[in-house]
């Protein structure tokens, strides 16, 4: 179950046009949406994503004497009885505190799966698009997630072709893309918003120019989807099971790992959809698809 938390966005990214028409950030109390989560555990949902326009800034608009915070509000998430498993929407690298790490870190519903927003490995693109960060504190962040969690899976979105991006802005973000070694990158050739400051720059690229340097990233992409999988085999995996499907003439569940990796089992009669099992990871049964013997049930 996907919960939203939190609307609107204060960050003003020169490319986006989500301020104009969401409006600033709105949160909702900690107790609200503590109501919307013991409502769908009673009604048998076992994994809920806390989403928003712009996560990380929930709970910046609440009075002081109000304050709560998105650790607040996911250890409030991890109680409840029933929800057993916690998945964040995408987040803004400077959330990513030691404290905050360590936080999740001590929570075992909590996914290692993290979509951390870049846009760009290039500083220079970066300040362009009035990012509130640099690649150094990008990786800096990476790092201790890396640190706290082991080997979580983190993902990002990356734009192509922002104004005035030269051949070497964007070698250097494709580079600080390759040295990250994420799981997924989703890669968006930029697309001008009327109304926006990157809209009016000067020195927009072509679509073809957008499509080679998207094609350089998507292949970067697959090389790393590819590694990261290849890093789970031998080990095990806790798969939410979420649907029936038919493969090869045969019956199949497919599910989703903690680290949001496709897996699938033969179907047998000791486990169904909504189920969580443990599976060794021991081959692709398809492109980005994980099988494996199932060891058990909880």
């Amino acid at each position: 179950a996907y919960i939203k938390v939190q609307d609107g966005c204060n960050q003003f990214c020169t490319y986006c046009i989500i301020p104009y028409a969401r409006g600033r950030v709105r949160s909702r109390k900690i107790a609200h949406v503590m109501d919307e989560v013991h409502a769908l555990a009673a009604k048998g949902y076992k994994e809920v994503v806390l989403t928003g326009i712009h996560l990380s800034s929930y709970g910046v608009d609440f009075p002081a004497e109000e304050k709560e915070t998105l650790l607040e509000l996911i250890r409030a998430v991890h109680q409840v009885e029933g929800i057993l498993r916690i998945r964040l929407g995408s987040l803004e690298p400077r959330i990513i505190t030691r404290e905050f790490a360590e936080g999740i870190a001590a929570l075992p519903k909590m996914c290692p799966h993290f979509h951390l927003s870049l846009q760009s490995g290039c500083d220079t693109t970066l300040e362009r698009m009035n990012r509130r960060y640099r690649s150094a504190e990008y990786a800096e962040k990476c790092g201790l997630l890396r640190k706290y969690l082991g080997n979580p899976a983190l993902t990002t979105d990356v734009i192509v072709g922002f104004p005035m991006e030269t051949e070497e802005d964007f070698q250097d973000s494709y580079d600080f893309v390759e040295s990250i070694h994420f799981y997924e990158t989703h890669i968006f050739k930029y697309s001008r918003r009327h109304g926006t400051k990157a809209a009016a720059m000067s020195g927009q690229l072509t679509e073809a120019q957008k499509a080679v340097r998207s094609d350089k990233m998507l292949a970067l992409n697959e090389q790393h989807a590819k590694e990261y999988e290849k890093s789970m085999l031998g080990g095990e995996l806790k798969v939410l099971l979420e649907e029936e499907v038919e493969i090869n003439g045969e019956q199949w569940y497919i599910g989703h790992s903690m680290e949001y990796i496709k897996t699938a089992v033969k179907k047998q009669d000791n486990y169904s959809v909504n189920d969580i099992i443990t599976v060794k990871a021991e081959e692709f049964l398809e492109e980005h698809t994980l099988t494996g013997e199932v060891l058990g049930v909880e």
